[in-house]
């Protein structure tokens, strides 16, 4: 065969030989390589220990009720209460010791992401009845009109 078969063979051997060898030094020897032998995944048995220290950010459901028992029972009443509650009050870490830390989120632009009207509907999300947020009050926060916890009779209705 004329080379210019072999050359380019011979250059994505070369850099597959490259790779398997950076991939020899760079990756630690207890990586993916577990009781059971090798599993596949990104996991490294050595710092399972450091992974423990890392205070958990996003709690669930379940942490809120302990405080707001009755918050949590009024939305789970309504279309919102699919919703982690921390997609609108933000992570609950630091709380309940830094109550000032779980800060809500306000804008228009946590609602829309819901909200605001599908141009090619295509998935369950376009069940949810959308807003164009260029011509409905377009300046307002939805909270002005709109109680996420409580959502009128006419929405409840709509979903179910």
């Amino acid at each position: 065969m004329k080379s210019h078969v072999w050359r380019p063979l011979y250059v994505a051997l070369s850099v597959a030989g490259a790779l398997l060898l950076a991939r020899s030094f760079l990756v630690p020897n207890d990586f993916g390589v577990h009781e059971q032998g090798y599993m596949y995944g990104w996991h490294r048995k050595g710092n399972e220990n450091e992974w423990k220290q890392v205070p958990v950010k996003y709690r669930t459901k379940a942490y809120c009720v302990g405080c707001h028992a009755a918050k949590v029972a009024s939305i789970d009443r309504s279309p919102h209460g699919v919703i982690p509650c921390e997609n609108c009050h933000g992570p609950a870490l630091g709380h309940p010791k830094d109550p000032p830390t779980l800060t809500i989120d306000h804008s228009r632009r946590l609602c829309l992401r819901c909200h605001a009207k599908l141009v090619t509907p295509s998935s369950g999300r376009s069940q949810i009845r959308g807003i164009d947020p260029d011509t409905h009050n377009p300046q307002a926060e939805c909270r002005l009109c709109h109680d996420p916890h409580h959502p009128n009779l006419e929405e409840l209705k709509r979903y179910e």
